[in-house]
């Protein structure tokens, strides 16, 4: 078993379900220690009975990320207890509506901003710090091919998508001289709740689970992956520029 996060300290946002609780899962498996946010506390008890039978540990951080304070003081505390943070999975996010453009309230338009967008922003003003201070800190954001094809009906997800995308290039840019490696993932059409949302006829069956996809994330933030900027699609198996 790889045990390359042995002593590594990992962030995951969304833990409490679905990709996160499978990074979450796979991270303690290969030794890292995890700080698990989510707002749904039962998830997040339930990921830790899990982890604990791995024989890993993690610290639960029940977090509503559109409260960009608390998202301060959670960045403030990792620094205070460890001194750094090693990984972090910026994976949290909401659907919205798929719906022609001019039909979407500009509530439901903010509120997927808030979590796609906003909240990413709070998490990475928040931990740039702690994650300098690591020997090798590594940044996963969550994305979707949805950027670049930005279908019909699907513009509000896309557009957050691509904002992410692009503060995650400009971040990795902005890094070029640090040991800090910042890149994206693209899962794909995975057996989540959020897919059966957004796709409800389909049979998720012929669907990879999270289980199956995460060890591909978890692989980018060893300390020996060095990839930065580069977007990685489990669909087409390999990595390009974001």
């Amino acid at each position: 078993m790889q045990r390359e996060l042995e002593d590594k300290v990992v962030l995951v946002t969304g833990a409490s379900r679905g990709i996160g609780y499978a990074v979450s899962k796979e991270a303690a498996r290969r030794g890292g220690h995890v700080i698990a946010v989510a707002r749904t506390v039962g998830g997040l008890e339930e990921l830790d009975d899990e982890i604990q039978e791995l024989g890993g540990s993690a610290t639960l951080v029940p977090l509503d990320l559109t409260d960009g304070d608390a998202i301060d003081r959670l960045g403030h505390s990792i620094f205070e207890r460890w001194g750094h943070l090693d990984g972090l999975v910026v994976n949290a996010a909401v659907l919205g509506v798929i719906s022609p453009l001019p039909h979407i309230a500009p509530k439901e338009f903010n509120k997927v901003m808030d979590i796609n967008v906003t909240a990413p922003f709070r998490l990475v003003r928040s931990l740039d710090l702690p994650l300098r201070q690591a020997k090798a800190g590594r940044v996963v954001f969550v994305s979707s091919s949805s950027a670049q094809s930005c279908k019909a009906y699907w513009g509000l997800y896309a557009a957050s998508k691509a904002a992410l995308n692009a503060m995650a290039k400009a971040w990795s840019n902005e890094l070029q001289q640090t040991k800090m490696g910042v890149n994206v993932f693209y899962p794909g059409a995975v057996r989540t709740a959020m897919r059966a949302k957004a796709v409800p006829g389909e049979d998720p069956k012929t669907l990879p689970t999270p289980d199956e996809i995460a060890p591909k994330l978890v692989d980018m933030l060893s300390p020996d992956f060095t990839e930065r900027g580069q977007i990685y699609d489990v669909r087409k198996g390999g990595f390009r520029e974001i």
